[in-house]
């Protein structure tokens, strides 16, 4: 790993523009590289620069029939972000499945209430509030990593992102002190911050200073995926959809409803073995979901 200390934006700067910091920081014979150090400097040999447009310049219609869709600004920010987090954050994701059954259960039992309520009782609900009671669980994972990697910022409260698909883009808002707030409360807020989003009425400053993110595909499919690690966070959940497996009752196979569980984390802060007791604690409140109603 290198030991040059350089800011996010500088790295990311570096990157676009091929620079190796290592090999400038031993030109300039120092450690600490601002971003003024990288004008003039030269690419590494044979470095492609992420921001060379000559890989992408290629004239398609020469192949065949296209159209052209230009990306909106939201999805350019998005994707410059996105590029930057994978290029900079050394992350692992560590897979793991939930049984469901107790939570499909409690859901159905409190069907009336929930009505009455004027609440839709998702499974979602559940998700957040076991991840707020694993966050405190694990300090490390409600943590943020110094911009020169050296301090780490141990959170004293429990911010949760939730990911929405919309037809602008994904965004991200966020459910304040989570692990505060009852699995009623919860479900009310995912309703009316989703249904916001897709009406692009999320203010800014309901998007930023989440402790973890979760990005839930359950509702369109897949059995696991890799999301990717969206800093200042330290890890993120991805949650595919349900499915039935066979467990084993001695020689009595029964079916189980079971939920794929993606934890992508960044290495430089959390190991394996935490990742694996994270996702371990996880499953276990999901199996116990009327401990989350008290």
């Amino acid at each position: 790993m290198s030991d040059v200390i350089a800011s996010p934006s500088v790295r990311k700067r570096a990157l676009e523009q091929g620079v190796d910091l290592d090999d400038l920081a031993r030109k300039l014979g120092r450690e600490t590289i601002a971003r003024e150090d990288l004008d003039g400097a030269a690419p590494a040999a044979g470095a492609a620069p992420a921001g060379d447009r000559s890989y992408w310049e290629v004239d398609h219609a020469a192949y065949g029939p296209v159209t052209e869709e230009p990306m909106s600004r939201f999805a350019r920010v998005a994707a410059q972000n996105l590029a930057a987090a994978q290029a900079l954050i050394p992350a692992v994701t560590h897979h793991d499945r939930a049984d469901v059954s107790a939570v499909e259960a409690l859901r159905k039992s409190l069907r009336g209430e929930a009505g009455a309520r004027g609440v839709k009782l998702t499974a979602l609900a559940f998700h957040v509030a076991v991840l707020a009671r694993c966050l405190r669980d694990f300090p490390r994972f409600n943590a943020s990593l110094s911009a020169d990697g050296e301090t780490l910022i141990l959170k004293d409260y429990v911010h949760i992102g939730i990911a929405v698909d919309t037809p602008h883009g994904l965004m991200v808002p966020v459910i304040r002190d989570a692990d505060a707030k009852g699995i009623w409360t919860i479900a009310a807020e995912i309703t009316d911050l989703a249904g916001r989003a897709q009406a692009r009425k999320i203010a800014p400053d309901e998007m930023g200073g989440a402790s973890m993110t979760i990005t839930n595909l359950g509702g369109i499919g897949g059995t696991a995926f890799t999301p990717i690690v969206n800093p200042p966070e330290v890890a993120i959940l991805g949650i595919t959809r349900t499915e039935t497996v066979t467990a084993w009752d001695g020689d009595t196979p029964r079916p189980v409803p079971m939920v794929p569980l993606d934890l992508s984390y960044d290495h430089r802060v959390i190991n394996g073995a935490d990742a694996a007791r994270f996702l371990s604690r996880y499953a276990a409140l999901m199996a116990e979901p009327r401990l989350l109603l008290v």
